[in-house]
């Protein structure tokens, strides 16, 4: 991927390509950047700007072909594939992570899941059984895996992430409430929905008065 493709433009492909993934579904065939824009509330022009990175797709006047437009964002995000995943810890929120069903549809597989708790070690989730914590990094030595998934306390997630790294692991989605750091070689996503309410009450703040 060139360097020179902004971020956010990375992070708007997934949502075209589920926009189109659903016009897929409803039996379209081609949507206008007009049409596709007003599906997403993204302007017309912004959408053609983000596609012109990966080259020249669809006619002037008769819009993206959208089975051809979803299969090459499919092999450009690489979710043409599937991808191993592991999970670092088993809380409540570790065990809604693990039993998810929207991650096996869309390529991404977990087969794996840790944690340092006897109460939840050998127990089954989904499809994969609950492996101590201390056989993550023996583990991930002799199985592939793709993508870590961290949902631990704060105070131990810089070292599950440490952990990862060292083993090998390249991207990681983190949602301890911490911001975990990380070598330039490793993409990090940090889910935190508390941060999320905290910048929308920014906005709500001038709108519902203290005390209400």
């Amino acid at each position: 991927m060139p360097l020179e493709i902004p971020e956010v433009v990375i992070n708007r492909l997934p949502v075209y390509a589920r926009a189109l993934s659903e016009l897929e579904a409803r039996g379209e065939s081609v949507v206008s950047s007009q049409a596709l824009g007003e599906l997403l509330d993204v302007t017309p022009a912004q959408i053609r700007k983000d596609l012109s990175y990966f080259g020249r797709f669809g006619k002037q006047g008769r819009g993206y072909n959208v089975p051809g437009l979803l299969t090459k964002l499919r092999e450009i995000l690489g979710i043409d594939r599937q991808w191993r995943v592991c999970l670092v810890g088993v809380g409540r929120l570790g065990q809604a992570i693990a039993e998810y069903g929207g991650f096996g549809p869309q390529g991404f597989v977990v087969v794996a899941a840790f944690d340092a708790s006897g109460a939840v070690v050998g127990t089954r989730l989904g499809d994969v059984v609950v492996r101590h914590a201390d056989s993550l990094d023996e583990f991930l030595k002799a199985n592939r895996v793709d993508i870590g998934i961290v949902a631990v306390p704060a105070n131990e997630a810089q070292r599950v992430v440490d952990r990862l790294v060292a083993s090998g692991i390249h991207a990681i989605l983190n949602y301890a409430p911490i911001m975990a750091h990380v070598p330039r070689d490793v993409v990090i996503r940090h889910i935190d929905p508390v941060l999320a309410m905290q910048s929308m009450t920014f906005y709500i703040s001038r709108h519902v008065p203290p005390g209400e």
